[in-house]
């Protein structure tokens, strides 16, 4: 099959809903002479930041001249942007070579009575086939879903099991509290391993720190004790830290908010983690470079100046906070429109509630997915907080409202589902 072909294929799963569970994988890989087992795995799971941290964490140790993949979902202008290597998508010929062979086994599969995988199922084990055809060093693998049932926790030990800041989020799939949310988060944990964690609100440490020691496996948190920014603007952050005893000074990243020198500080710790205590060959100048030429697409991300405009994929409470702050930081006085759109399934009235005093006018828009909430049930919401907003279904239709509307020393933000801010950074690419 050819390249569309294949997208068509794995979409076509997508009727097969999501599966929480690893059977399937467990037989679709077996099929595929178990890849996964052949491979060095960094495994990241979490709610806000897992992009960010996967992202750091790859590319230090690409700049150190290791053959890196990254698995990250979901994309937000390609399919190929879910599987890199070396900061390269995945060639499309390579997707329909490996989906012509994955059909193979899958109608096999179906054959002996087995569950046809879901879209995700599908996907992973695309990845690890590719990682391992490619010969890689190491793999960065994020979490798609939860942790515990997650398609990506077949792996068997990693060098380290990262935990990035969690909140409520799925909360109809993985728990309606922090303490259930970091139970499915936490595994992805291993026996005799170790694991790199955020620092968590107590009822998800507790949690987290139970799994650990009934696994026998080594927890660290990442430190912000220590942590100084130096600097800030809208093109970057210097900050010093302080990370499990060693110094790290004037660290640059190009990553704007406060979270992200957070998340900066958690990769850092699962870098010296995997120097100190996994002996992976690491230099503090590749270090320093990584972090400066980290890019992470769609976290305060700004596409366009005059008027300033940027996306961002605040869709739960955390996120959203980290957005404001940002906000609050670096435009305190300016005039700004949001162009937001959502998924029913998210903390919308929460979201809302810390975003909304910040913004002037605001336009909807509905997001291209059948999970979305129409931007007129979004603009009902909305009015309680701001009397100035206007729905628009069309993505490409807002955003040229709100630019024809826009003054030049305007910021407009343009957040909410990542399905949508990725048709946005489409449109000015």
């Amino acid at each position: 099959m050819n390249y569309q072909e294949a997208l068509e294929f794995i979409e076509k799963s997508h009727k097969f809903g999501m599966r929480l569970g690893l059977e399937n994988t467990f037989k679709l890989l077996e099929l595929l002479g178990n890849p996964q087992d052949k491979l060095k795995f960094v495994h990241v799971a979490g709610t806000n930041g897992k992009g960010s941290v996967c992202s750091f964490i790859s590319n230090t140790l690409k700049e150190q001249g290791y053959k890196v993949g990254l698995y990250t979902s979901p994309y937000l202008e390609t399919f190929t942007e879910r599987i890199r290597l070396n900061g390269n998508n995945i060639p499309e010929e390579d997707v329909a070579r490996i989906s012509t062979i994955m059909k193979e086994k899958i109608e096999q599969m179906a054959s002996e009575g087995h569950a046809y995988p879901t879209e995700f199922e599908i996907e992973t084990a695309m990845a690890f086939y590719y990682y391992y055809e490619q010969q890689v060093d190491y793999v960065v693998l994020e979490v798609g879903l939860g942790g515990r049932f997650d398609a990506t926790n077949v792996i068997k030990s990693p060098l380290a099991s990262v935990i990035v800041s969690l909140s409520l989020d799925h909360i109809g799939i993985l728990g309606d509290t922090l303490g259930k949310i970091a139970y499915e988060k936490a595994g992805i944990i291993k026996e005799d391993s170790i694991a790199v964690v955020y620092k968590q609100k107590q009822e998800a440490e507790e949690v987290i720190k139970g799994v650990c020691k009934e696994k026998n496996t080594k927890y660290i948190e990442a430190n912000f004790e220590h942590l100084v920014i130096k600097k800030y603007d809208i093109n970057s952050q210097v900050f010093d830290c302080t990370i499990l005893g060693e110094k790290f000074e004037d660290m640059e990243i190009s990553l704007i908010g406060e979270h992200q020198v957070n998340n900066a500080v958690l990769a850092l710790t699962v870098i010296k983690v995997l120097r100190d205590e996994r002996k992976v060959e690491i230099s503090y100048d590749a270090i320093r470079k990584a972090l400066l030429n980290t890019r992470w697409p769609g976290r305060i991300e700004k596409i366009k100046d005059k008027p300033t405009f940027i996306i961002d994929g605040a869709h739960n409470e955390d996120g959203a906070r980290s957005l404001s702050k940002a906000l609050e930081k670096h435009f305190s006085g300016k005039k700004m429109t949001l162009l937001i759109g959502m998924l029913k399934d998210k903390d919308i009235d929460g979201v809302l509630e810390i975003l909304m005093d910040k913004f002037d006018k605001v336009i909807t828009t509905t997001p291209e997915s059948d999970r979305a909430m129409s931007c007129e049930e979004l603009k009902e919401k909305i009015e309680k907080y701001v009397p100035n907003v206007t729905a628009i279904a069309n993505i490409d239709n807002a955003v040229t409202y709100a630019l024809d509307n826009a003054s030049e020393d305007e910021i407009i933000i343009s957040a909410g589902s990542l399905y949508m801010i990725g048709h946005v950074r489409k449109i000015f690419k």
